[in-house]
């Protein structure tokens, strides 16, 4: 079992984004929210960063926000990311039963959704597995955003029997585009 450590923020800490941003870029070098995004996201109180530490190193890092609705409050995990060096070898699934652990423990969470990249390369493949592997349902429905070109699928971990898709997926979308709609929405004056 591997040794990992959660650090978790709900405001902005320029030492810790340092650590975890090359690993952040590595996996997103494109269609990552900028840092000032991110930066007004925790500043606004509707994101929380993670970083997954092994022996004081980064090693995963992840950007969630937490979504309240008709059926009850939902973690979204924005990005999660783990160092190229590490994955295939569980440091994934460490650092996600941790976030979802802190959710469940600070935020009484009832599921967690994460949007996909929809299609079929090896890439989307792989990701996939991933989600699956770790108590992820796909769901049918494909979401079309306006502002980027690839197709999105929702996946849901329920976390309580209670909570499951009630249709193909198209109502997990409500919570991830009331969390982007947060995410992108200029900061108060």
């Amino acid at each position: 079992m591997m040794n990992m450590e959660l650090i978790t923020t709900a405001h902005w800490d320029d030492k810790l984004w340092r650590s975890i941003e090359p690993v952040y870029r590595e996996a997103f070098p494109s269609g990552a929210k900028p840092e000032g995004i991110l930066r007004s996201m925790l500043d606004r109180g509707i994101a929380y960063i993670h970083a997954g530490l092994i022996d004081g190193q980064a090693a995963a890092m992840a950007v969630t926000g937490m979504i309240d609705g008709a059926e009850g409050k939902r973690l979204i995990i924005d990005y999660l990311a783990v160092s190229r060096e590490l994955r295939g070898q569980g440091a994934g699934t460490v650092f996600l039963d941790l976030i979802i652990d802190w959710a469940k423990k600070t935020n009484k969470v009832q599921g967690v959704i994460i949007e996909a990249e929809s299609g079929s390369s090896e890439t989307h493949v792989q990701r996939i597995h991933f989600w699956e592997k770790n108590g992820f349902i796909l769901t049918p429905y494909v979401h079309q955003y306006i502002w980027v070109p690839e197709p999105y699928q929702a996946m849901l971990k329920p976390l309580e029997q209670s909570v499951q898709v009630e249709d193909q997926g198209e109502s997990l979308f409500r919570y991830i585009n009331a969390f982007h709609k947060k995410a992108y929405r200029p900061p108060a004056k």
